[in-house]
């Protein structure tokens, strides 16, 4: 029958079954060299309130100071509209924020990649920040500028995590029989993490993807997971107490609308969590209503007795 087939046929037929076995070998490769490391994939849950009470007032300022979040936005040019939005709202909670284009722009004052691939703009954003921010910053928070983030939920979530460990964080996806972190919910690597990665990009880059590339073409995400894997970094989810997804791939607004439909008895409950961090796929104006949402409105005569109080980075213009 294959003999009957026309020559493009045939190359599809073969390339594929090419493709399946490197795939497989590389699985194998991987499960390997990830038995050398202890840091077991699981889903991750953010503290809870009762064992934050439990410390002492010293003990809480102390982590509270000691949380220091980079964070790593990509955009190109034509995401002006959404660079201002995040540049106006959100990232401002960051200890330190940074837009990686592909072009220069000198209003956002942008580190320039001069790469238009994402992955590749990915890659040397990593490498800037780690070279120049590893001494300053234990945690890097990594998103495109259509996610809304916020930062203190964020840090109340790492809380108790050790960033000397390699921590692989967001909201995470399965493809094949790996899990992956999907980057449109914002991607969090401890600083063990970013040099793991970097070790890996500086020193032994062909075990990295180069680029997204050939006839099955792997995102940016997928990409990213394949080499924190081959260094033993697993993907984590990060949930609250009640299993809910703290990083979100989608609006607040779509997941109403399927809350209505789920849960029409109990919508805010079957939404989403108290504690998410964040949210994709935001338009500018939507960016705008979240910032007033979280951090805006305010409750006359209303305290929140939070036991932890993240403060905003010095100098900046806070919200």
């Amino acid at each position: 029958m294959i003999s009957e087939c026309s020559p493009f046929l045939k190359g599809v037929m073969l390339g594929s079954t090419v493709f399946a076995l490197i795939t497989m070998l590389g699985h194998i490769r991987l499960g390997h060299r990830n038995r050398m490391h202890h840091h077991e994939h699981h889903h991750l849950q953010a503290p809870n309130k009762e064992e934050v009470l439990k410390m002492s007032e010293a003990e809480r300022e102390e982590l509270s100071n000691s949380i220091r979040v980079y964070c790593i936005i990509l955009v190109t040019p034509q995401d002006v509209s959404l660079w201002a939005a995040v540049k106006e709202t959100w990232a401002k909670h960051c200890d330190k924020a940074e837009f990686f284009s592909s072009e220069y722009v000198e209003v956002f004052e942008s580190v320039t990649v001069n790469e238009t691939d994402t992955w590749l703009m990915m890659k040397q954003a990593s490498i800037y920040a780690f070279n120049t921010y590893k001494d300053q910053y234990n945690w890097f928070f990594l998103a495109y500028p259509t996610t809304f983030a916020v930062i203190e939920n964020l840090k109340y979530f790492l809380l108790r995590k050790d960033p000397s460990q390699p921590f692989y964080l967001g909201h995470t996806e399965l493809s094949g029989s790996h899990e992956y972190v999907s980057v449109d919910g914002g991607v969090v690597l401890s600083i063990e993490s970013m040099k793991k990665f970097n070790r890996l990009l500086t020193v032994s880059p062909s075990e990295c993807p180069e680029e997204e590339r050939g006839i099955w073409r792997m995102s940016e995400d997928l990409l990213l997971a394949h080499c924190l894997r081959y260094e033993g970094v697993l993907a984590e989810n990060a949930e609250d107490e009640e299993g809910k997804n703290l990083f979100n791939t989608k609006t607040i607004g779509m997941f109403i609308k399927e809350a209505i439909t789920d849960y029409p008895k109990d919508i805010v409950e079957g939404c989403c969590s108290d504690m998410a961090i964040t949210f994709s796929r935001l338009t500018p104006d939507e960016m705008h209503v979240m910032m007033y949402g979280v951090y805006r409105l305010r409750a006359f005569g209303h305290f929140f007795n939070d036991a932890l109080v993240f403060l905003p980075p010095n100098g900046s213009d806070n919200d």
